[in-house]
C-alpha cells in the first residue's frame, strides 16, 4: 500500500500503482487538469510518473500558480523552439536545451546564421506547434538502445553524450513530441498548449560543453510565462534594466572605466566613482570602529604555501592567477661569499584575505581575555574569472572586499554571530535594500569537496541555525551543496527595484581553518591549556566592485544625497551674480558639501539641464533676488523648485538629509522574477 501526503496535512492511500496525474484525478477533474507537474519528496517530476508502489511520499501537485510550474513550462518551451528550428531549417544539430533564470536557451550547430531577423519566422512556426497541443510523451531505453536511436537521427552531440557524459547511466530518457525526438532528464509539461506566452529575446555565441577548444554553436534564447500580462511586466522590466545598466550609467555619469591596455575585469575608478565607494568605506569603518573591530592592512600577494594551508591553493587553482616565481638572492655579503645560492620562491596574487588575518591573529601569543578579536580590513583579492563571465562591475578580476574576520571562544560564537548578522542587516537597510532574504549554505553530505570532520561540520550547522532562529531573518531557507570549503555561511540574496536577486552580504563560520590540521591557531584559556579559537569571516558588502554596481542600477544612478558624488550644483542666471555665487560655494565646501558651480555663460535652461543629467540631487539658482536677499533658489531633483532659501538654512537642509542618510529617490518597483529553477534540464 501506498500513503500519499499532501501538502494541507491530508493523506491518501492506494493499493494499485498509480502515477502523479492519477492522484491528481482522484482529488478532482480540474485538479488533474491544471496540473501541470509535481514535487514528490522534493523532486520536481512530470505528471506522468509512477509513484512507489509501497511506503509514502509527500507529494504537492504544480499548477500555474506556482513558481516551479513555471520552470517546467519554460523548459518545454526549449523543446517547442527546437523543434520549430529544425523544422524550418536544414542540417540542425542540437545541443543542450536548459533553463534559465527567467527563460529558456537552445545550442545548435546549423549551416544558417541565426539573426533577431529570423525571431518572428520562428516564433510562428512555435505558434503553430503550440495551438496543435501535441502531448510530451517520455520514453525510457537501455542506453545500448538509446545510443542506436540517436545514431539513426544523425544527432552527433547526443551520440557523443551518450557515449562520455552518460557513460555510467544504465537507462536514458528521451521526450518525443509529434516528429521531435530529443535526450532528456525532463520534466515536461503534459502538452503544448499549456505554454501561454512567450518571445524569442537574443542569439549569442557559444561552446560545445562550454569548452572554446570544441565546436563553435549558436545559442537561441527566449522566456516564456503563463499569461501574456506577466510576458508584458517582464520585457517592460528588460527594457527598464537596459536603462539602468551599470556600464552604461558608469560612462554616462564618469564613474568608472575598465581599459582593454590595464586588463579585463579590472576597474578603473574614476573620481566621482571613487567619491561613491569612499563614502560606503566611511561609513563601513565608522561602524566598525563602534562595533570592536580593529583595522588592519596587508600585501596583495602571497608565498603559496599560505594558500596551501588555508586549503585556497590547490581547491581554486582554476580561478586564481598563475603563480610567480622569483629568485631570493642571498641577504648579505658574508652569505655571498659563503656561497650561499639563491632561493626560489612561490607567490601568488592574494585570491583571500583570511590566510593574512589569520597570521596576524597567530604573530604574538593570544589569552582568553583577548577575545573575541576582530580584524577587519577593505582588501582587495584577485580571482583569473573567465572572459566569458565578466560584466562590468559585477564579475571582475580584481575586487576589495568589505572583509573581516573574528576569533572568538565556543563560548563566543552566538553573540558573535549574531553581531555579524545584525550589522549586514543594518548595513543594507541603512541603504535602503530592505527587500533581501537570508539563504543558510550547508554542505552537501555527499561530496568530499570541503576539508575538515562530518562531527565538526554538523556542530558548526547546528549552531549557524539556531543563531538564526533566534533572529527576524526574512525567508529563512537551507541550501544543501552551497557552503564555503572550510565552512557552513549566511548568505544574504537581496532584492533589488527591478526584482532581480543578488547575493551580496554574508557570514560564514568556521571551525576548520584554525585547526591543527590547517594554521593550528590557540589561546590561552582560564586553566592555563591551549584552546583552539573559533573564525567567523563576514563581509556586509562583498565586493566594493559588485555592490557599487548593483547600487547603480538599483538607484539608476541617482544616488542619495549623502552618497551622490556631487551633492549640489550651483548655476548662475548670468555672469553678473558670479562672486556672489562664489562666496556661497566657499561656505558649502566648507561644511563639508561636495558642491560644484556653473560659471558658463549659458542660459539657466541649459545649466538646469546639464545638472539634470549628471543626476545631481540639488541646484541652488542664483539671480539678481538672490544676490540682494542672501538666499538660494533650491530645485530638488525629486520635488523640483522648492523656492528661495537663506543660504544657512538651505545648507541645514542637506546637513539634515545627508546625516540621516535618509533614501529619497523615487525607484521603478517590479514584482521579483518568477520561476524557481526545476530539474528541467537537458542530460
Amino acid at each position: 500500500m501506498l500513503q500519499v501526503k499532501l501538502p494541507d496535512g491530508s493523506s491518501k492511500e492506494f493499493n494499485q500503482p498509480v502515477r502523479v496525474l492519477d492522484v491528481a484525478e482522484s482529488i478532482g477533474p480540474r485538479l488533474a487538469k491544471a496540473t501541470l507537474a509535481a514535487q514528490v519528496d522534493g523532486k520536481i517530476v512530470g505528471v506522468d510518473t509512477a509513484l512507489p508502489e509501497t511506503g509514502s511520499v509527500e507529494l504537492r501537485l504544480l499548477t500555474k500558480k506556482d513558481p516551479e510550474a513555471l520552470a517546467v513550462m519554460r523548459h518545454s518551451c526549449a523543446h517547442i523552439m527546437a523543434r520549430a528550428v529544425m523544422r524550418l531549417y536544414d542540417g540542425v544539430q542540437l545541443a543542450f536545451g536548459p533553463t534559465t533564470g527567467e527563460g529558456f536557451y537552445y545550442d545548435f550547430a546549423m549551416p544558417h546564421k541565426l539573426s533577431e531577423e529570423d525571431f518572428p519566422k520562428i516564433e510562428a512556426e512555435m505558434a503553430k506547434i503550440i495551438k496543435q497541443d501535441e502531448a510530451f510523451e517520455r520514453l525510457v531505453e537501455p542506453r545500448d538502445k538509446a545510443l542506436a536511436v540517436v545514431k539513426d537521427i544523425q544527432q552527433e552531440f547526443k551520440i557523443e553524450h551518450i557515449e562520455t557524459g552518460l557513460g555510467d547511466h544504465p537507462t536514458v530518457s528521451f521526450y518525443r513530441q509529434g516528429e521531435f525526438l530529443d535526450l532528456c532528464r525532463g520534466p515536461h509539461i503534459p502538452s503544448a498548449g499549456a505554454v501561454g506566452a512567450f518571445k524569442l529575446t537574443s542569439v549569442a555565441g557559444a561552446y560545445w560543453k562550454g569548452d572554446a577548444s570544441r565546436q563553435q554553436l549558436q545559442r537561441l534564447y527566449g522566456t516564456a510565462w503563463f499569461s501574456k500580462e506577466d510576458l508584458d511586466a517582464y520585457l517592460e522590466r528588460i527594457e527598464e534594466a537596459k536603462r539602468r545598466d551599470h556600464r552604461v550609467l558608469g560612462k554616462q555619469l564618469d564613474l568608472f572605466s575598465i581599459n582593454p591596455l590595464v586588463g579585463s575585469g579590472l576597474i578603473l575608478w574614476h573620481p566621482r566613482g571613487a567619491t561613491v565607494r569612499g563614502e560606503l568605506e566611511t561609513f563601513v569603518k565608522h561602524e566598525l570602529q563602534k562595533r570592536g573591530y580593529d583595522p588592519v592592512y596587508t600585501p596583495n600577494i602571497g608565498k603559496v604555501d599560505l594558500y596551501k594551508i588555508s586549503g585556497h591553493y590547490p581547491y581554486y587553482a582554476d580561478a586564481q592567477f598563475p603563480t610567480i616565481k622569483m629568485k631570493d638572492h642571498p641577504n648579505s655579503i658574508a652569505d655571498a661569499k659563503a656561497g650561499k645560492k639563491a632561493e626560489e620562491d612561490e607567490y601568488l596574487l592574494k585570491p583571500m584575505n583570511c590566510p593574512h588575518h589569520i597570521m596576524i591573529y597567530k604573530s604574538r601569543p593570544r589569552s582568553y581575555r583577548d577575545l573575541p578579536v576582530r580584524l577587519a580590513e577593505f582588501g582587495t583579492v584577485y580571482r583569473f574569472e573567465q572572459s566569458g563571465e565578466l560584466n562590468g562591475m559585477t564579475r571582475v578580476r580584481g575586487f576589495c572586499q568589505d572583509d573581516a574576520h573574528l576569533f572568538c571562544t565556543e563560548d563566543q560564537v552566538a553573540d558573535e554571530f549574531r553581531g555579524c548578522l545584525e550589522m549586514t542587516q543594518f548595513v543594507l537597510e541603512t541603504l535602503g535594500l530592505k527587500d533581501y532574504r537570508v539563504r543558510l549554505s550547508f554542505r552537501d553530505k555527499a561530496s568530499d569537496k570541503y576539508v575538515g570532520s562530518p562531527e565538526v561540520w554538523d556542530r558548526a550547522e547546528r549552531e549557524l541555525e539556531a543563531v538564526c532562529r533566534t533572529m527576524t531573518l526574512p525567508q529563512l531557507s537551507i541550501a544543501y551543496g552551497e557552503a564555503a570549503f572550510y565552512g557552513p555561511k549566511a548568505d544574504f540574496i537581496i532584492n533589488d527595484c527591478l526584482g532581480r536577486e543578488w547575493q551580496l552580504g554574508t557570514v560564514q563560520l568556521d571551525y576548520n581553518l584554525p585547526s591543527e590540521q590547517r594554521f593550528g591557531l590557540e589561546y590561552t584559556g582560564a586553566d592555563n591549556h591551549p584552546h583552539r579559537p573559533v573564525m567567523i569571516h563576514r563581509a556586509p558588502l562583498g565586493s566594493m566592485e559588485r555592490f557599487i554596481g548593483v547600487l547603480i542600477e538599483h538607484f539608476a544612478g541617482a544616488f542619495p544625497l549623502w552618497l551622490a558624488p556631487e551633492q549640489v550644483r550651483i548655476l548662475t542666471v548670468s555672469e553678473k551674480f558670479n562672486d556672489y555665487a562664489k562666496q556661497v560655494e566657499k561656505q558649502l565646501r566648507e561644511v563639508g558639501l561636495r558642491a560644484t558651480a556653473d560659471y558658463r555663460a549659458e542660459k539657466i535652461g541649459a545649466k538646469v539641464r546639464d545638472a539634470q543629467l549628471r543626476l545631481v540631487p540639488y541646484m541652488f539658482v542664483i539671480g539678481g533676488r538672490e544676490m540682494e536677499e542672501g538666499t538660494v533658489a533650491v530645485r530638488d531633483r525629486i520635488d523640483g523648485d522648492v523656492g528661495a532659501l537663506p543660504v544657512a538654512q538651505a545648507i541645514a537642509k542637506l546637513r539634515e538629509e545627508i546625516d540621516t542618510k535618509k533614501i529619497r529617490q523615487v525607484a521603478k518597483s517590479f514584482k521579483p522574477a518568477a520561476g524557481a529553477a526545476a530539474e528541467a534540464n537537458e542530460y
